[in-house]
């Protein structure tokens, strides 16, 4: 029977009042808070939610609802005809699992997978901009895009064009606060200021400012307000003018440009209606990462009123703002607490402060303080954690904008919550508090209760070790490599085990071998990636490489060479006559082949050749293709190509995987293990490198973070460099320790704490040891909850 011949003869009243009952089915397996999502019909709504409180699953189910509602609004017009609403958020690997569970609950609701559309920030950005060229001026195939960090070529033509241009400024960098003119020590900081401190000062400021669409123009309109000796924020409005006009030279933009060329399009009235209509709602996950831009991006989408699309932007205050937001058909999910990216991007979790309070004055603020993740244990100490740190700062009377949380409590779900194993028995004592002798002796006692874990349940439960630094988890995967070996353990460690990101690394290897064939180093270097990748076996590469004519084509008076050298010789061999066979731009295609790349890994590739042949297109050689991609290497950070199940690949059953605090963001795991939580790293202390103390007790950087920063929230007085630096530095004490909350609530189980007495001071050199205080929070644990402490 056909879809249109069966609208035809039910009754239309019974397919709403079926519809309906589907609704109120969904609507009741939901918690509380996640109700009041899915009871949104229209106008703003801020969600403040606490970790585990099932954000996603809420929104998933909100969105699914509004699309009912819209068929029943509407019944006689086609799908096609509605409006659809757009949920943006964080990653990639977010945005694949929240499609998802929308379509599971469509499913449910006997409706078709449309009406929706999920992006990250960049995605739905470059699709707005990508249809309306003529008012974005982004031509997609004339362009060239990149993630350019300090020591990148753009950002190193920028500071040597300032120089050029600015002798003064430049020469009272040199002199700092204090100089003999001693001609080695200026030799010295010259090569500070050039390859360190000026490349660090242009790339905050270029990110922050154009993230937040301020111009050099309105830097050097700032610079009056300060009174600092070396007008920083002057002479980083030289830096990013020098960049910006380099990158339009050239034909590149970065992810701020499409942004700002989305905003650009939405800034056309014509245009901005068009996409307007499209439009129903926008739904925010992550919403405390927001940035100044993308909150004014989607706040435009969300309007119902076309003429308000140059209007508020993040920065209006007051009752305009009420009055804007008023109109606003925008649902912001987030939690405050978990603000812990704002010390490296744009990101402020004040918009999304402020948006709550707009929506609380408008009756519009909802809380989601119900989770299920955690055993009761391990929430009253992440509890315990928040409400000692704001009492901390209290006691101490900072100076501070404000505590480093917002008093939230998570509290444990009802009885009758339809989660299931909702708040889980917990494993042993839940919460478990050592302090090992030193790292060697936490490496012990972590594995010896690992082991335990997985003998009693060796594939049904899920375990994690995270940790502060990358370098921490490289020194763990080294010591627990043969113990999880011998124990038959799988260990994932997402820092080294995440391949995809390492394909251009592996291109330039194998390119600069087809290019110098002849180079021991190259020869080499090329193995080295056929072992890795496990396509030949492990040898003495060494031995192959000293003679590589000898290696590569073995006259017949040679020594015999084994079946394992044979194998490597051939494959070495095949790519030098791909060389020879195929044109410049197949070669990236055929190594990936070659190298047997998984899925992700060959669309990576395939984004990775798509970049460099764009950048050769004018000068098509084997010189400009390994110029283009040892540039990609050194100087960018090339994201992969992720696939939808990447969070599953970290939190899979049976493995001990080793993550950063920072990725572990929004996983959860059974058993979760955080050594090493010292005091010099979280919070850490706010440290002037010895080399560029020479300019005073700061960094330029931070100091002008901290004033860009000021005048973004609309305050008049800019802060003077002594006030900026403690600014700073209370920004990164807070968000370390909502870190350490963020890591502690991303365990079900069991939550495995220690903090040795002896450490490294830094991780670059594990094996020197000394005397190490704990994390503040860590001994407040120990007195609070002293039945977990463990002798």
């Amino acid at each position: 029977m056909s879809d249109a011949h069966f609208t035809a003869t039910v009754p239309q009243e019974s397919l709403q009042s079926q519809l309906q009952s589907k609704i109120l089915s969904i609507r009741n397996s939901l918690r509380p808070g996640q109700q009041q999502m899915a009871d949104w019909q229209s106008g703003p709504l801020a969600i403040s939610a606490v970790p585990g409180a099932g954000k996603s699953t809420g929104m998933a189910a909100a969105v699914a609802i509004a699309i009912a509602r819209q068929y029943q609004i509407s019944a006689e017009s086609r799908p096609s005809s509605r409006r659809h609403i757009i949920v943006v958020t964080f990653t990639r690997s977010a945005a694949a699992n929240i499609k998802l569970k929308i379509r599971d609950y469509l499913k449910q609701l006997s409706l078709p997978p449309t009406g929706f559309a999920v992006y990250t920030l960049h995605g739905l950005a470059l699709n707005i901009a990508s249809r309306h060229p003529n008012f974005s001026g982004l031509e997609l195939e004339n362009v060239t895009l990149i993630t350019a960090n300090q020591s990148h070529r753009f950002i190193r033509t920028a500071v040597e064009q300032w120089i050029n241009h600015n002798p003064e400024p430049y020469s009272r960098l040199l002199e700092g606060h204090q100089f003999d003119g001693e001609e080695t020590e200026r030799l010295r900081r010259q090569s500070v200021l050039r390859t360190e401190v000026l490349p660090d000062l242009a790339t905050t400021v270029i990110h922050e400012a154009k993230s937040s669409g301020i111009l050099p123009e309105k830097l050097r309109e700032w610079s009056q307000k300060t009174t600092d000796e070396y007008g920083i924020l002057r002479v980083a409005a030289g830096l990013y003018e020098q960049y910006q006009n380099f990158m339009r030279s050239r034909d590149f933009i970065d992810y701020d440009d499409m942004i700002l060329a989305a905003l650009r399009v939405l800034a056309n009235d014509s245009a901005c209606r068009i996409e307007q209509n499209q439009v129903f709602a926008v739904f925010e996950d992550e919403a405390q990462d927001s940035s100044p831009l993308q909150t004014k991006l989607l706040e435009i989408l969300a309007s119902n009123q076309g003429e308000e699309a140059g209007g508020q932007g993040a920065g209006g205050r007051g009752e305009e703002i009420s009055q804007s937001h008023f109109r606003l058909n925008l649902v912001r999910v987030g939690d405050p607490n978990q603000a812990i990216n704002s010390t490296f991007t744009p990101a402020d979790p004040i918009y999304f402060r402020e948006f709550c309070g707009v929506c609380d004055r408008l009756g519009k603020l909802a809380t989601m303080d119900q989770a299920g993740r955690s055993t009761r244990i391990i929430i009253a100490a992440a509890n315990f954690a928040l409400e000692w740190v704001n009492s901390f700062y209290q006691l101490k009377k900072q100076q501070s904008p404000s505590s480093p949380f917002h008093s939230q409590n998570i509290r444990p779900v009802d009885t009758a919550d339809p989660q299931t194993n909702a708040n889980p028995v917990a494993v042993g004592r839940g919460l478990e508090l050592y302090t090992p002798r030193d790292i060697y002796h936490t490496v012990e006692l972590l594995f010896q209760r690992i082991v335990e874990l997985f003998t009693q349940d060796p594939t049904e439960s899920s375990a994690a070790i995270l940790v502060r630094e990358n370098r921490q988890g490289r020194w763990l995967t080294e010591m627990l490599t043969p113990m999880c070996k011998e124990h038959k353990i799988t260990l994932y460690d997402v820092g080294e085990s995440d391949r995809r990101s390492h394909i251009p690394q592996e291109m330039l290897g194998l390119l600069q071998f087809c290019d110098r064939p002849h180079s021991p180093d190259y020869l080499k270097a090329a193995l080295e990636v056929l072992v890795q990748r496990q396509l030949i076996p492990t040898q003495d590469l060494n031995a192959l490489a000293s003679v590589p004519e000898e290696f590569l084509y073995p006259s017949p008076l040679a020594e015999l060479q084994s079946d394992t050298v044979k194998k490597a010789a051939h494959l070495c061999r095949s790519v030098l006559r791909a060389r020879l066979e195929l044109p410049l731009y197949q070669l990236i295609a055929f190594l990936a082949l070659t190298l047997k790349y998984d899925q992700a890994e060959l669309a990576t590739a395939d984004k990775l050749a798509e970049r460099v042949n764009q950048q050769i297109t004018e000068n098509n050689s084997m010189e400009a293709m390994l110029s283009a991609l040892s540039e990609i290497v050194t100087s960018e950070r090339f994201e992969p190509v992720e696939t939808d199940d990447l969070d599953a690949r970290y939190t899979r059953r049976g493995q001990l995987t080793i993550i950063t605090m920072h990725k572990a963001k929004g996983l959860d795991w059974d058993y979760v293990f955080m050594p090493f939580l010292h005091e010099n790293l979280i919070p850490g202390k706010f440290w002037v490198p010895p080399k560029s103390q020479f300019l005073g007790d700061f960094t330029l950087s931070e100091v002008a973070r901290a004033q860009i920063r000021t005048a973004l929230h609309g305050e008049s007085d800019l802060p003077d460099v002594s006030q900026a630096w403690k600014q700073a530095e209370h920004l990164k004490t807070s968000e370390e320790y909502r870190l350490l909350y963020v890591a502690m609530t991303r365990a079900k189980r069991l939550l495995w704490m220690s903090a040795s007495q002896k450490a490294p001071f830094t991780w670059s050199k594990p094996e020197n040891l000394q005397e190490q205080a704990p994390c503040p929070v860590f001994p407040a644990l120990k007195r609070q909850f002293p039945e977990c402490v463990v002798t």
